[in-house]
């Protein structure tokens, strides 16, 4: 018998009928459960206040409080609270402005419920999920190097390329063929020589920047 606590979830979207479809899948799984819904940003501040959900599914577009600034304000009071952004718009300024809020990751609103459930279990874990189109905008939207990422070298630059993927380290060792220790390494060198804390950071520094990672990208 499981007697896991499931994971307590908060849906924020101002579409009420969707709102009625992400509360019936999450029925479905025994280890998800909804705890509240909001119809903007700031119902999910006060939801927060209350319920301290360990999962946030946040659209991005909606009146009185946008998803955004939502985000920004609930990863402010309660970084524990992991925040998915969960939208049906893939705009450059959009991830880059939800990520650089503070949400773990960027979902379209055509996921799978099998795919949000595991989304759903990795973000608790702190572990980034993005769309393949978002990962896709990461790459195709830069240009070239920029002075800001010279100083990583080829591999760091190869190993980063892998976090705009959404690797965590085990897989980016067995992707490189390196040590888990090695990975660690390279990731915590990465953010050291860019000057941030997270991997979400690094993202919204791509976008930012518009570097060309596809040039050390290993096949």
């Amino acid at each position: 018998m499981n007697l896991q606590t499931p994971i307590q979830i908060v849906i924020v979207d101002d579409h009420a009928m969707l709102r009625k479809g992400l509360a019936v899948f999450l029925m479905s799984y025994p280890d998800l459960q909804l705890v509240g819904e909001a119809s903007n940003g700031k119902e999910a501040l006060t939801l927060c206040e209350e319920k301290r959900p360990a999962v946030i599914l946040m659209d991005l577009l909606m009146p009185i409080m946008d998803g955004i600034t939502a985000t920004r304000l609930i990863h402010e009071s309660f970084p524990d609270i992991k925040i998915i952004a969960l939208t049906s718009f893939g705009e450059e300024r959009l991830i880059k402005g939800v990520l650089e809020a503070g949400a773990i990751s960027y979902l379209f609103k055509k996921v799978s419920a099998d795919d949000l459930a595991k989304a759903i279990r990795a973000a608790q874990q702190g572990i980034a999920t993005y769309a393949p189109e978002v990962t896709d905008i990461l790459v195709q939207s830069i240009q070239k190097p920029k002075p800001l990422f010279e100083s990583l070298t080829p591999r760091e630059r190869e190993v980063m390329m892998l976090m705009v993927k959404g690797m965590g380290n085990n897989e980016i060792a067995e992707q490189l063929i390196i040590e888990l220790s090695t990975a660690k390494s390279h990731v915590g060198s990465i953010l050291s020589k860019l000057s941030v804390t997270s991997r979400n950071e690094v993202i919204a520094m791509v976008l930012e920047e518009r570097f060309n990672l596809g040039d050390y990208y290993v096949k």
